[in-house]
């Protein structure tokens, strides 16, 4: 029986063994060869385009195109109250011009949810007071925060009816302008 270490390995066929060393020899060549065909195809001297042409192509938006879809919404009115937005209750304060209201039945309740987005010049405390008399005079209670969130001037909530009745205030302070924030939910008809 012929001498064997742990490395060699009994019953080599000669031609396997020739195999593996031609296939070995012959890879570098492969790989050069590869290389040289592909890199010519890679390098360039002209500049990408990077804007998309023919089918991929977008078209700009027209200067007539509006944001919102007019008369889609009865809920919302951007510019005004919409109907059924309880002014009485949240009247908007002298000077302050109407971003964006809404009111919208909530269903099976006799609730109303409600937003309101203002800008306005005056200060904060005296935007948020506008808002306030009514709502404590329709008997809200109010929840001041001790500290308003991140980034608002003056921030309040007001409850009626065991916290059925809920609204947020918020006021954000930026460039000598304000802009209060309130949503929640009343009564209907309040």
């Amino acid at each position: 029986m012929p001498y064997r270490t742990a490395f060699s390995q009994p019953h080599r066929r000669p031609g396997v063994v020739r195999t593996a060393r031609a296939g070995r020899a012959a890879l570098p060549t492969v790989l050069a060869l590869g290389l040289t065909l592909a890199l010519p195809a890679c390098a360039s001297s002209a500049p990408a385009t990077l804007e998309p042409t023919g089918a991929l192509a977008q078209p700009s938006a027209s200067p007539t195109e509006t944001l919102l879809a007019e008369g889609s919404d009865t809920h919302s009115a951007v510019g005004a109250l919409v109907d059924g937005f309880p002014s009485t209750l949240v009247p908007v304060p002298d000077g302050a011009e109407v971003l964006v209201s809404a009111a919208a039945p909530v269903d099976g309740t006799d609730l109303v949810e409600i937003s309101l987005n203002l800008r306005s010049a005056q200060d904060a405390a005296g935007l948020l007071d506008a808002i306030r008399g009514p709502l404590l005079a329709a008997g809200f209670t109010e929840t001041s925060a001790a500290t308003p969130e991140a980034g608002l001037a003056a921030q309040s909530t007001f409850s009626r009816s065991d916290g059925a009745e809920l609204l947020v205030a918020g006021v954000l302070d930026r460039d000598g302008e304000r802009t209060l924030t309130l949503g929640g939910q009343v009564k209907a008809g309040s």
